[in-house]
């Protein structure tokens, strides 16, 4: 905001100037007083957008610092095992969550570029959503829901996951969905239809009436077939085969791996090894 004030100061100051002490025209004058008030804005721009880029960078060095530790660990462990994989998940878990927050401390410094930036209020807020997403504090995701922009089909599949946690209608959540995949490239739905899809077979799961259950199902059908037009997805096609072979039962997104339980819908199966 003040960046713009700025820029209209300076364009309105710099042509009046021109007109009563130099003695420029009107038009001169004007076009002078236009051409300074673009120079302030993209000189102030560049400097804000650099030193927002270079806090961004910040965040995303801790949370690779946070990622080599775990990896440290793991290759700690292939020579030398955890006592069991439950202590093993605590371990990572506890690690990955003080790299994100101490990654949602330095997100938080981003606001004081609030008086300067029009939108970094909403650019934080999307930060702060994704990185509490991974915390699964989804009360501190619900307060940012209306600030933080989903413009990517991996953060509108978060909305969807949230909106399904909480129960939301399937006609809204569809809305979330057909945004999502409107304008993705060519296998950038898979996460998206994965999800939808998914939401539909377990809403039918849960239905007592049999007629809705295989409509919902049909619905999913349907939106596996129209995903797989732009997508060669081995999963979605093996989810589209089993709901057109009525098993639904082997209806499965294990395959898109970290991907997919990164939505917090579903925890990934660990296979328990006996020790001999």
């Amino acid at each position: 905001m003040i960046t713009l004030l700025l820029g209209i100061a300076a364009g309105i100051g710099g042509g009046l100037s021109l007109f009563f002490f130099a003695g420029f025209g009107a038009g001169w004058s004007i076009f002078a007083g236009l051409a300074l008030f673009i120079g302030v804005q993209a000189t102030l721009s560049v400097y804000f957008m650099r030193r927002i880029k270079a806090d961004m960078e910040a965040v995303q060095r801790i949370m690779a610092g946070a990622q080599k530790a775990v990896e440290a660990k793991t290759r700690q462990w292939m020579i030398r095992p955890p006592g069991s994989i439950q202590e093993a998940q605590r371990i990572v878990q506890a690690e990955m969550a003080a790299g994100v927050r101490k990654a949602l401390e330095e997100t938080d410094k981003l606001l004081k570029y609030k008086p300067w930036v029009m939108l970094i209020e909403k650019q934080a807020a999307t930060a702060k959503f994704q990185l509490n997403w991974m915390l699964k504090d989804f009360k501190a995701c619900d307060a940012l829901m209306d600030k933080a922009l989903f413009a990517d089909p991996v953060s509108q599949t978060m909305k969807m996951a949230r909106m399904q946690m909480i129960g939301e209608d399937l006609d809204a959540i569809e809305k979330v969905y057909r945004k999502a995949v409107a304008r993705a490239r060519y296998n950038a739905n898979v996460l998206p239809a994965a999800c939808w899809s998914w939401i539909l077979v377990k809403r039918a799961e849960n239905e007592s009436d049999k007629a809705k259950a295989d409509a919902l199902i049909d619905r999913a059908f349907k939106a596996l077939g129209e995903a797989l037009k732009k997508s060669d997805n081995e999963t979605l096609k093996r989810n589209h085969e089993a709901l057109m072979n009525n098993r639904v039962k082997h209806f499965n997104n294990s395959g898109l791996g970290d991907q997919w339980y990164a939505m917090h819908l579903e925890e990934p199966k660990m296979k328990v090894q006996r020790r001999r």
